[in-house]
């Protein structure tokens, strides 16, 4: 974990140097967040209507927290119900050819971003990468889409949207809930009360609302990064007692804390960076006669040098029957 990640939800020692010479710039970027949105308020600037209807899932924090499981809930419950669904990202991280672009089996990871890339191969729904979220969602509109998903983006006020969907880490929260760079936050925990419905990934003693919903992430199976192969985590346990694990995500620990749940014995474990690009020389640490267990995100690319031994977990998301209800009654609302 980088210095002002410890800083932002830890607590570090270093918070006493490094909050007091980030908080002026912290104020400078509340001001023009705080203008940039007084200008959408009175008409200077203006939102666009995009044709169909918009379910925004974003966070109002920097890291991850569970959006992409979510998203991919979301998508599940809508093909259910034969409604044709695209999704859109900002593409992270990756770096396409040109924008909009739709990511097929083709796509790289390097291309179009891990997540992106990670919500095709899973979902199989038509996803659009670009900065201009309003140009991807017309790309998915030629593909007959009749909902759009946007991973993130509720920052992105120009794209008028149907649903507001915010996720919240039950473990780490809002951090020590100031505004980057001092702190984790794009956008002030006043945003909260704005929102359509607040889904918390995971336990925490979040204040509790009518529009809290609680998330809890499962996982059944494990993949071969290489041959796509699936063991359940029962046999896979009692055939391979230690492994190592690695994760470039948010939050590392998150994930090496759920293998220790489904009772995985961590001989070795190793956190990168979130949207860490791979190369071949980031595993020498590894030992190739104990298996490695990555998350699903970075299984996307490992693939051009991912040995036999190499596994993702793929996680669901999973909600009580009244969450659940409430957030398909959101989506069935759309049509």
């Amino acid at each position: 974990m980088r210095l002002i990640e410890k800083v932002w939800f830890n607590g570090h020692q270093a918070k006493w140097l490094l909050v007091p010479v980030l908080l002026p710039f912290s104020m400078l970027f509340w001001l023009v967040s705080l203008l940039r949105k007084l200008a959408y308020h009175i008409g200077l600037k203006r939102s666009i209507s995009c044709g169909v209807p918009v379910v925004v899932i974003g966070n109002i924090g920097v890291g991850g927290n569970g959006k992409t499981p979510l998203t991919l809930w979301l998508i599940e419950q809508l093909k259910k119900r034969d409604i044709n669904v695209g999704v859109i990202s900002r593409g992270y991280g990756g770096s396409a050819p040109y924008y909009p672009f739709l990511v097929s089996d083709d796509s790289s990871a390097q291309w179009v971003g891990d997540e992106p890339k990670m919500l095709y191969l899973r979902a199989r729904v038509p996803v659009a990468v670009g900065p201009d979220r309003i140009a991807a969602i017309e790309l998915l509109k030629q593909q007959g889409v009749q909902v759009v998903l946007s991973d993130d983006g509720l920052q992105h006020y120009r794209m008028k949207r149907d649903v507001e969907i915010l996720v919240v880490d039950g473990k780490r929260q809002f951090g020590n809930g100031l505004l980057i760079p001092a702190g984790p936050l794009r956008e002030t925990t006043f945003r909260l009360k704005s929102v359509d419905h607040i889904v918390v990934n995971g336990e925490g003693d979040l204040v509790e609302s009518q529009q809290i919903k609680r998330m809890h992430l499962m996982a059944s199976h494990v993949v071969n990064v290489g041959s796509g192969r699936q063991v359940s985590v029962a046999d896979f346990i009692q055939q391979f007692p230690e492994i190592q694990a690695c994760a470039g995500i948010g939050d590392p620990a998150r994930f090496f804390t759920t293998l220790e749940k489904l009772n995985f014995s961590l001989l070795k474990t190793q956190g990168f960076v979130d949207h860490k690009d791979y190369t071949e020389q980031d595993f020498h640490w590894v030992m190739d006669d104990t298996p490695l267990l990555m998350t699903e995100k970075d299984a996307v690319k490992c693939a051009g040098f991912t040995k036999a031994n190499w596994w993702y977990l793929p996680v669901n998301a999973q909600f009580n029957q009244q969450d659940e209800n409430a957030l398909i009654e959101s989506l069935l609302s759309l049509r």
